[in-house]
């Protein structure tokens, strides 16, 4: 006596075959996103917002915030540190909520403190850490952007390889590493991209 099979579970042996079959003619699909053009409001505090924010987030999107004081963005980026693990310093976290409350809110806070520039020799790596570059750059493996021992790579040798590097910390862009802009810095001083860009192309 051969036992029937109920029509629910032959629906769903139906449906599981159906999915065990092979894709035909499948095509990849390719999406080209447009190129970001928008930017954060210039003025103090805009390096903490461009090292900080651009890893993860457009422009645009902060614009469309409401235009909350203080509290609001303190609490925003604190969220984003500690729930979405953001590596923004702790020492960095006043003076980003600050320049959002200024330029994206209603209220003006306590003046951003400014860190005094050092007249010594000065740390590049430790440099590229507080702005930020690391949260897109590795040294040795790509991550959003290109590995920085690529980048060497790529200018070794080349007698203008300090003015391209150079002109890509101040300037930014995109296109030459892929379409996933990066922003400009362009606050650092002349002695602070010299000193970023020598230690890019020294990386091996």
């Amino acid at each position: 006596m051969s036992k029937q099979c109920d029509p629910a579970m032959k629906r769903i042996l139906i449906l599981l075959n159906l999915l065990a079959l092979p894709v035909l003619n499948a095509e990849v699909m390719k999406i080209t996103l447009p190129p970001e053009t928008a930017a954060f409001k210039p003025a103090a505090g805009i390096q903490l917002a461009n090292g900080q924010c651009m890893t993860c987030h457009s422009a645009d999107y902060i614009s469309m915030q409401p235009p909350k004081g203080l509290d609001f963005w303190q609490a925003e980026v604190k969220k984003m540190k500690d729930k979405y693990g953001a590596p923004i310093p702790n020492d960095l976290l006043d003076g980003l909520a600050a320049y959002f409350a200024v330029n994206y809110g209603t209220g003006v806070p306590a003046p951003v403190v400014q860190v005094t520039k050092s007249s010594g020799p000065i740390d590049a790596q430790a440099l590229a850490q507080k702005s930020g570059c690391l949260n897109c750059h590795k040294v040795d493996v790509k991550f959003v952007g290109p590995a920085y021992k690529d980048v060497a790579v790529k200018y070794r040798d080349k007698p203008d390889a300090m003015d391209k590097v150079s002109h890509q910390i101040t300037h930014g862009g995109y296109g030459q590493w892929g379409q996933i802009p990066m922003p400009a810095f362009a606050e650092f001083t002349p002695a602070e991209v010299s000193a970023l860009a020598h230690w890019v192309l020294d990386q091996k």
